[in-house]
């Protein structure tokens, strides 16, 4: 049977009292099938019935058991279609669903940069996200759902359910998800099944069955088993609910711009000039109001227009002449806010932000564009386009409605251990997969160095329930991210959680890491530079699940040694070529010692050299360990970059 079926009593009614057969939501029509596998096909129907499936010309039999489940394996099939697939129950039920395909199907798992979507991305790949679509890459996005003790059978309905790749179908998908899509099919010709099952702040711990975490981290589940009582999250939701809209009754009730400041033709002479960089204007909770005087030259007036207003924290309600163009209730999204045609006029036109700042300093997010783009190509990002004006970091300021800090919020279950494995993993298992994506890292940042084991259990625990041991993963290791330094950094959460993925990855035959280190971004937690991800993650797959050793990935230090011609110095051997001259953001530290030192350092073909000159006994190696190594530069003759890593150096 396809595991063991887990039914409450309303679950066993049901199948008492219909007949029908049924399949879970993952198998619909335009669906795409594993080639070169057994293909799993289960579902439910009356206990003792007689179930046949038919594809492609096979057919195999079965009959439900006691509780009305059954399961068939249809033999591996080559990559083709559309077929369609009949499921016969008793008394001449039948279900048919047409367009299936045979290829590929990957499962892209994590948090939420395998969340962040195609419209989020879509200014820096406007041409290439414009012009393609394929029939043979089908996407399909499982619902969140939670569960803190049942193994459920079934996910729930979902709006993206097999749908073929084009601008509209992928606009709310995953960026990851849909680049890898297209970047197997070019390799393989092949169709590609993209699954994503991800939830954005949620940690590793949330995806692992309660049995694994159970003996190494007990208090795990024992938290989730706390607050596995409906009653008491249901009182936590609803008082979190309520002491959110009493909040914001409050500020709206108490705030002096409402609806005044953000009228055209307000006198605004008396408010305090100020620039966005100064954080000083912002330090207050509550809500915030700027004002920004725009002249737009005849050429540009009544043009619709792009305002963009980099990223702000946290919540925004921005308006131009009056007219509300956009609100973002949270830091992360860019602002891209469509101005239609008409709004913008000849002479002063005014731009007005309120900020809603529930737990602190609000703020502009640098090394983001501050414009109003336009032209036909205004949405795009990469470049933006050369017809813009510029906002400019000046600004009049004047309070608004100022609070207490926002009360904190209820109980997120979904990122409890073990509820989203019950609820959106456990059900998806044993459909036919050529690999998993797991993208994920940065909410346990805060506890990096259990990161490992937990990481382990959960391929183990995944590989086991799919009942395969070689199920390959592709481990994508957290980007660079904060505040850049020049000095070591030896607390980096960050840096830690990147060596438990590298050291995870490199003692599993069945997985590999695609490090992307050089592809994060200072000020976003949610870098915007998917395909490039995708790019690398199919590299891994490439050597993974195809074979191919002649694929190169990042490179990887094999051996360390001293030498000496009159001045000492640590030569790192890699297992292949790499980029020569001066590399950055090596660090030594004495023996007997904890603290680092930046190092000078060289590279020249499979070698790196490192300078001792002023150590008297370095004994540990680290490289690009902070949060953002942004001067990292090791890379292999193809550009991909060295991981960050420590190595412990006992050869004096």
């Amino acid at each position: 049977m396809k595991k063991l079926c887990v039914f409450c009593l309303f679950l066993g009614l049901y199948l008492t009292t219909q007949a029908e057969v049924r399949l879970p939501q993952l198998f619909q029509k335009g669906m795409v099938l594993q080639r070169g596998q057994l293909i799993p096909v289960w579902g439910w129907a009356s206990p003792g019935e007689k179930v046949s499936v038919s594809l492609n010309r096979k057919t195999v039999v079965t009959q439900t058991d006691a509780n009305g489940c059954w399961r068939v394996d249809l033999p591996p099939m080559k990559a083709g279609g559309p077929y369609i697939m009949e499921v016969k129950g008793g008394e001449n039920e039948i279900l048919t669903l047409g367009g299936i395909l045979i290829g590929d199907v990957w499962l892209c798992s994590g948090q939420s940069n395998i969340d962040v979507t195609i419209e989020r991305v879509y200014p820096q790949y406007t041409d290439e996200i414009d012009g393609f679509s394929s029939d043979k890459i089908r996407l399909f996005r499982v619902q969140n759902e939670t569960d803190t003790h049942s193994l459920r059978d079934d996910i729930r309905p979902t709006d993206i359910c097999w749908l073929p790749t084009n601008k509209e179908n992928a606009w709310k998908f995953s960026a990851v998800g849909y680049f890898l899509g297209r970047r197997m099919l070019e390799k393989t010709g092949v169709p590609q099944g993209i699954i994503v099952n991800s939830w954005g702040g949620t940690p590793i711990e949330a995806w692992i069955s309660a049995d694994s975490l159970r003996q190494d981290f007990p208090l795990m589940v024992r938290e989730t088993e706390y607050w596995d009582n409906a009653t008491l999250r249901e009182a936590y939701q609803k008082a979190s609910a309520e002491a959110d809209r009493q909040w914001f009754s409050v500020l709206n009730a108490s705030d002096p711009g409402m609806p005044q400041f953000t009228q055209p033709g307000y006198d605004d002479s008396c408010w305090k000039p100020v620039s966005q960089w100064d954080h000083s204007w912002g330090k207050a909770t509550g809500s915030i109001w700027l004002r920004k005087h725009i002249n737009i030259d005849k050429e540009h007036a009544g043009k619709p227009a792009r305002l963009l207003l980099g990223t702000l924290y946290d919540m925004d309600f921005t308006y131009v002449n009056g007219q509300q163009v956009g609100v973002t209730y949270y830091q992360y999204p860019p602002r891209r806010y469509d101005l239609p045609e008409g709004l913008l006029r000849e002479g002063d036109n005014v731009i007005t932000l309120r900020f809603v700042n529930k737990y602190g300093q609000a703020y502009f997010i640098p090394e983001k564009p501050y414009k109003l783009v336009f032209g036909p190509d205004r949405e795009n990002q990469n470049p933006i386009p050369a017809d813009t004006i510029g906002l400019g970091p000046e600004w009049l300021y004047h309070s608004g409605a100022e609070m207490p800090r926002q009360p904190g919020g209820g109980a997120a279950v979904q990122n409890l251990p073990t509820t989203l494995y019950n609820a959106v993993l456990y059900p998806l298992a044993p459909y036919a997969l050529s690999g998993v994506v797991w993208y994920q890292g940065e909410s346990n940042t805060g506890q990096p160095d259990i990161y490992g084991d937990l990481l382990k259990k959960m391929m183990g625990n995944w590989r086991a329930l799919w009942q395969r041991p070689d199920m390959p993963f592709c481990i994508v290791q957290l980007a660079n991210f904060l505040q850049p330094s020049e000095q070591p950094q030896p607390q980096s959460g960050w840096a830690r959680l990147r060596e438990q993925q590298r050291l995870t990855a490199k003692n599993d035959p069945h997985a590999e890491l695609a490090v992307i280190n050089d592809l994060g971004e200072t000020v976003d937690i949610h870098p915007l530079r998917k395909r490039e991800v995708a790019e690398r993650i199919g590299l891994c797959f490439d050597r993974l699940v195809y074979g191919d050793k002649k694929v190169q990935l990042s490179p990887e230090w094999v051996d360390a040694k001293v030498e000496s011609d009159g001045k000492r110095k640590i030569v790192l051997t890699f297992d292949q070529p790499l980029q020569p001259g001066e590399v950055f953001e090596f660090e030594l530290c004495e023996y007997g010692d904890t603290t680092f030192k930046n190092a000078k350092a060289e590279a020249e073909g499979c070698q790196i050299t490192i300078d001792t000159e002023g150590f008297k006994m370095p004994a540990t190696i680290r490289y690009a360990w902070k949060d953002n190594p942004l001067r990292a530069n090791v890379r292999s003759l193809t550009g991909l970059p060295l991981s960050s890593f420590e190595m412990k150096f006992l050869y004096w």
